[in-house]
């Protein structure tokens, strides 16, 4: 009868990460200059403060250059 051969697995690729048009890296990793100032500001202060609203802006502008759809 059979020989335990069981037929092959088929090869899935993961889907492709979007990535940056200007830096080439994922969302993840683009705009570390506004992404890093926006973080600590919405630890220490809340991300209601308009200070972080400010930055959290600037981030967004970033991210939407790199080419990403960002609300």
């Amino acid at each position: 009868m059979g020989q335990g051969q069981s037929a092959p697995e088929p090869i899935t690729e993961k889907p492709k990460q979007k990535v940056g048009i200007k830096t080439g890296k994922p969302i993840c990793c683009c705009c570390p200059d506004t992404k890093r100032p926006r973080d600590e500001c919405i630890v220490m202060k809340g991300e209601e403060h308009p200070d972080c609203i400010k930055l959290i802006e600037a981030h967004k502008v970033c991210l939407r250059e790199e080419g990403f759809d960002v609300k």
